[in-house]
């Protein structure tokens, strides 16, 4: 058996993981690679460079107290260039999050590669070595972690191989990142990409949480200091029958009721290319979701599209834009903090507003 985590270990890893996750707040997934973010900023004639991707990092992190983003952000996901990097102004990025009550936490995995024996299913990459990046990502100030598994839906697939290989993946990760200080978040992503129905997803998604709890235990994770980050349980893009949100929600709710061990803290979800408003609106009938009513985790937010596809079309790589880009980070994120309460209108537009953020074979 590893190691156990020692009662200070456990305290530590449970109070980040309730803190990123209380009160209506939710994680900004602002983790992109260098590849990935290049892809957004060229959306809006914007080269890609450490500066420019500093400044748009910058922007996001530096709105003022008056927003008051702490209230509805508890968390936000790092790429490693972001968590070594200083503002402008030389304020290291850690603090500027910290400074507004912002747990900082860093993604860790290294991509998927191809997984040997399946028909184009993957296995994510990035264990070796994952001990030693860890020790480096908490002295720099992080305190969580994420890494993302992503299991297809198509013809015959997604095969056993491939659920019970990143099952395990998943749950080595999240107990050596247990070991070092950093709350896991344990992401296994089934796509979104096909034609296949909401009773398709659900059964997969079923299938997939079970393996990876199992796996989870198998590895003596601590649960009460880890968080999950699953999609939400929705039809193919390309599926002709689209569900309501009420329809998402009651999938989606009996999936984790029928999987999910009630030890974990909280359910991050994954916007997985839904439009922002389509993610908040989902997001808010999870939460309003009465029947039956059993859901003893926090059931909140990790988005990266659906919380920055307005700032993005706001900034433009403009000095003067980066107020009105501002304004919409605070709008959204207040829009999905009112979700985690069940709480929504429906009532904050933005720049993208409705827009499919659908990317095929999405990848970070």
């Amino acid at each position: 058996m590893a190691p156990a985590l020692t009662p200070a270990q456990k305290k530590e890893l449970r109070q980040i993981a309730q803190s990123i996750v209380e009160n209506g707040k939710g994680v900004l997934a602002a983790d992109e690679s260098t590849g990935t973010i290049g892809k957004r900023l060229s959306s809006i004639g914007v080269e890609n460079n450490e500066d420019n991707r500093r400044d748009y990092r910058e922007l996001l992190f530096t709105l003022s107290k008056d927003s008051n983003i702490g209230s509805s952000l508890g968390g936000c996901i790092l790429f490693e260039e972001t968590l070594f990097q200083s503002a402008s102004d030389g304020t290291p990025m850690v603090k500027l999050l910290q400074d507004h009550g912002i747990v900082p936490g860093i993604k860790v995995d290294k991509g998927v590669q191809p997984l040997p024996g399946t028909n184009g299913e993957t296995v994510t990459q990035g264990i070796d070595g994952l001990q030693d990046r860890c020790k480096k990502y908490k002295a720099a100030g992080a305190q969580f972690a994420k890494w993302r598994a992503v299991i297809k839906i198509g013809d015959d697939i997604p095969s056993e191989l491939s659920i019970q290989e990143n099952a395990v993946t998943l749950a080595r990760y999240a107990t050596i990142c247990q070991q070092e200080g950093l709350v896991p978040i344990v992401e296994p992503e089934v796509l979104c990409d096909g034609t296949h129905t909401l009773a398709r997803c659900q059964e997969v998604t079923e299938k997939v949480l079970a393996a990876v709890y199992k796996a989870c235990n198998d590895h003596h994770l601590y649960l009460e200091g880890s968080l999950l980050k699953p999609n939400m349980v929705t039809p193919g893009m390309q599926c002709p029958d689209q569900a309501t949100p009420e329809q998402v929600a009651e999938a989606t709710v009996v999936t984790l009721q029928r999987t999910v061990p009630a030890a974990v803290v909280g359910i991050t979800f994954l916007s997985g290319g839904q439009s922002e408003e389509n993610a908040t609106l989902n997001l808010n009938a999870i939460n309003q979701y009465q029947d039956p009513g059993r859901k003893p985790w926090k059931l909140s937010f990790s988005y990266g599209r659906a919380l920055q596809a307005s700032v993005l079309k706001a900034w433009q790589g403009k000095k003067e834009n980066v107020a009105a880009a501002q304004k919409e980070l605070q709008k959204r994120a207040y829009a999905n903090h009112m979700a985690c309460l069940g709480q929504y209108g429906g009532d904050v537009t933005g720049a993208s507003g409705k827009e499919s953020l659908f990317v095929a074979n999405h990848t970070y």
